[in-house]
């Protein structure tokens, strides 16, 4: 299942981000980033998720979205959300475990209930057993990123490892979540 939004024009996206860029100085910074994305919830973005997208996108390492990363981002956040209504089947602005569930089996993995429900309860930052857009997005990320960093152990891809302590302790540490 893929999401994908058309770019918008490059005068649509310079318009928005000489908006976001509050302080006129020609790059986005996480809190202005922050400020000018919404959930859905009239609660800020999740700093961690704006955090992580800035590190995704941010090829430069200068902490801050130059105007062409900021195409790329801006399109990376209009694909989550396309995917994130797709699978928030009752249109609560929110996912619960059910959704999660279809949502993260759609995308490929296979996880089990306990596993589901330790995401809802890690990604809730509401307390109500869902999980809002930023989150999911920073949900999405996370699994991705361990994932990714678990098959670079599992050559054969039964989805077991033997790792050292060491081994271990490097792949964590060097992940970008």
């Amino acid at each position: 299942m893929t999401f994908v939004s058309p770019m918008p024009s490059r005068e649509f996206l310079w318009d928005v981000f000489q908006r976001v860029d509050k302080d006129h100085s020609g790059s986005i910074t996480a809190e202005e980033l922050q400020v000018a994305l919404s959930n859905g919830t009239w609660t800020p973005f999740n700093p961690e998720t704006v955090r992580l997208m800035i590190g995704m996108f941010d090829k430069n390492q200068t902490g801050t979205v130059s105007f062409e990363e900021f195409g790329a981002l801006w399109k990376y956040v209009t694909d989550w959300q396309s995917c994130f209504r797709s699978f928030d089947r009752d249109n609560s602005g929110n996912i619960d475990r059910d959704e999660l569930k279809t949502a993260l089996t759609n995308f490929g993995y296979r996880l089990s209930d306990h596993i589901i429900n330790t995401l809802i309860r890690k990604y809730d930052r509401g307390g109500r057993g869902t999980i809002y857009f930023d989150d999911f997005i920073q949900c999405c990320i996370v699994l991705y990123t361990l994932t990714s960093a678990f098959r670079q152990f599992d050559t054969d891809q039964d989805g077991v490892i033997t790792i050292h302590y060491e081994q271990f302790l490097g792949m964590v540490f060097n992940l970008k979540v």
